[in-house]
């Protein structure tokens, strides 16, 4: 069987972390090294307490860290909340390749780790609004500039997507999970429309709910993983509408970003139902609890807001 395709190139532990921190940063000598977290691109991990260094462990993610550190510092002072801005540009060493860097630790913690009430939910639909707002309004020429690329990975080219869609579909089609015939159905019959290059904005790429960081009340505390951030299409972000907003707060969220045309708002949702599956399909695989119920939960909201399984 093909391994799938988040599987490491090489895997980073924490002895092989604190060599590299240590040896290239020699104020964190002594400094616990603890695992934080991996994804499907990097190795992540706390450094005496305050400190979140984060090490690529494939080469397709490699140029990812290095994309962070040129354009998040532009970024952060023109955003509602709060990004991590890299501190420190490690190099490839001990047997390392790749360039590896370290953030402040924001507070909050991931609104994957949280079963969120409808309330909080709710709460949520203004300071997304409000954040992509901003991110989508920032001029785009002086971020190019910097290293800013386009969609390099087609995310929204339905042929491209389809083929490991439907193997994820016939990986999932046994486990008898609600509503997923029905939005892999949608998803089939709804390709998204191209748009003209001047639409195309800063986007965070790949927004969900792992990445959004939630305070001890559930609000808005930080937007986390930015490796994906490239010229495209808005309606990539505006799918976190659709993954983790219900119904009811989806007019709220429109009014208060501005004016989203109907296309782009359909595109948000096929991009919200791709994602959903993807992040149920990895949960499955790797056993990950959180990304399993959020994806879950993302396609449970958006059947219910939709009315995908009336056609």
């Amino acid at each position: 069987m093909t391994a799938p395709q988040w599987t490491p190139e090489i895997v980073v532990d924490a002895a092989l972390a604190k060599r590299l921190i240590e040896t290239q940063f020699p104020e964190f000598r002594g400094a616990p090294v603890e695992r934080s977290g991996a994804g499907w691109d990097n190795a992540a991990f706390l450094v005496d307490g305050r400190m979140l260094f984060r090490f690529p462990q494939r080469t397709l993610s490699a140029p990812l860290i290095a994309r962070e550190l040129a354009v998040l510092p532009l970024l952060a002072p023109e955003l509602p909340v709060p990004i991590p801005v890299p501190a420190f540009a490690g190099v490839a060493g001990e047997g390392y390749p790749w360039t590896f860097a370290g953030y402040a630790l924001l507070p909050g913690a991931p609104a994957d780790e949280r079963v969120l009430s409808d309330e909080e939910r709710l709460r949520l639909a203004d300071p997304l609004a409000r954040f992509l707002r901003a991110l989508h309004r920032i001029p785009v020429a002086p971020l190019v500039a910097h290293g800013l690329p386009p969609d390099e990975l087609g995310r929204l080219d339905h042929q491209r997507r389809m083929r490991p869609h439907r193997e994820r579909m016939a990986f999932l089609a046994d486990r008898r999970i609600a509503h997923l015939d029905a939005l892999g159905s949608w998803l089939e019959a709804h390709p998204p429309r191209a748009i003209a290059d001047a639409a195309r904005t800063c986007v965070h790429g790949d927004l969900y709910a792992r990445h959004l960081l939630l305070d001890e009340r559930g609000d808005l505390a930080g937007i986390i993983d930015w490796g994906d951030i490239h010229l495209g299409d808005p309606a990539l972000d505006l799918a976190i509408a659709h993954l983790v907003l219900p119904a009811s707060a989806h007019e709220r969220f429109r009014r208060t970003y501005g004016p989203i045309d109907d296309d782009t708002w359909t595109t948000a949702r096929y991009r919200a139902i791709y994602h959903a599956i993807v992040e149920l399909d990895y949960g499955i695989r790797e056993h990950d609890a959180g990304m399993r119920e959020s994806g879950s939960a993302a396609l449970a909201l958006i059947a219910a807001g939709a009315r995908l399984l009336a056609g």
